[in-house]
């Protein structure tokens, strides 16, 4: 039976943890340059409703770097929901490809082309969630300290899918979670409280951002306006200015504090150049992980390994 990726919930926690073994060994053979055809003779096709240079870059890098290929599939090649029914979509390309990878608007789309495909689907990224970015973020945080479980992770920002998907991490994985909005800024409720009721994190709803910070192992931040949003960006600055992730919030976290940014970065809106180029953070190791963990999703699902 195919298995999809298109959440964090769709993973348990001894999942999870089997694809970060699998990425430290693709990242480590990839940085001696050891081959690692693991999926010669795959495709993967990569629809796009919404642009990305990292999405593309390293869903395309990566499955070359396993012996496969991509297809890259542009916002006007299909109109994927608008020009053809999306499970008409989904039944043509999964006879043509081995996987399947899209970046789309709405979740329903992805959930109605997991339906219908023949092949493994994975998420790169819908208004609900991002759940690739959040495996990349979580193997980051454990490469540089050591462990993920029970740290602080405080999320400042728009309620947005990366906070999202970090709750549904939250219902896997045991972690002290501090998502931080404006008021009428938070998260989807569903979401929080499901993730609630698995009793497995502590996960905090705040609008103080100072309260977020304080002893934070791990500071994250987004973009205030995502693509599709850009009507509201003067309105959200207003808004969201005094969640800017600025020096003065990393003071208040632990002296080993690391900071997470998923890019692309607005600099000086919702972070500074001194904090996002500063000791403190590792937001571009993070921006690597997305290719190694996505390789190694990609072979779990591909050869349904365990």
């Amino acid at each position: 039976m195919k298995q999809d990726f298109l959440a964090i919930t769709d993973l348990n926690a001894e999942e999870i943890y089997g694809i970060f073994d699998l990425c430290k060994e693709l990242k480590e053979k990839t940085r001696k340059r050891v081959e690692h055809h693991l999926l010669s003779g795959y495709s993967l096709a990569m629809i796009f409703a919404k642009p990305s240079a990292r999405t593309r870059i390293s869903f395309e890098t990566g499955i070359f770097q396993l012996g496969g290929t991509a297809l890259y599939l542009a916002p006007g090649d299909i109109g994927i929901g608008k020009r053809e029914a999306v499970k008409d979509i989904a039944q043509v390309i999964s006879r043509y490809n081995d996987l399947i990878m899209a970046r789309l608007f709405a979740h329903s789309d992805i959930e109605e082309l997991a339906k219908y495909s023949r092949v493994p689907v994975i998420n790169g990224l819908t208004d609900y969630n991002h759940p690739c970015q959040i495996m990349a973020d979580a193997f980051t945080i454990l490469e540089h300290l050591g462990k993920i479980e029970k740290l602080k992770i405080s999320y400042i920002g728009d309620g947005n899918n990366v906070a999202n998907s970090w709750i549904n991490f939250a219902s896997r994985i045991p972690i002290h979670l501090v998502i931080c909005t404006p008021p009428k800024y938070e998260p989807d409720t569903a979401t929080v409280k499901r993730a609630r009721d698995t009793k497995i994190s502590n996960i905090e709803i705040l609008t103080d951002p100072k309260e977020a910070a304080k002893n934070a192992d791990v500071l994250y931040t987004d973009v205030w306006a995502s693509m599709g949003q850009e009507a509201e960006t003067e309105k959200r600055k207003k808004i969201f200015q005094p969640y800017q992730l600025n020096s003065s919030l990393v003071k208040l976290a632990k002296s080993g504090v690391k900071i997470l940014h998923c890019l692309p970065a607005h600099r000086g809106d919702e972070i500074t150049d001194e904090v996002l180029d500063g000791p403190h953070s590792i937001v571009f190791d993070e921006a690597e992980n997305r290719m190694h963990v996505q390789k190694a999703i990609m072979v779990k699902l591909a050869t349904n390994m365990k």
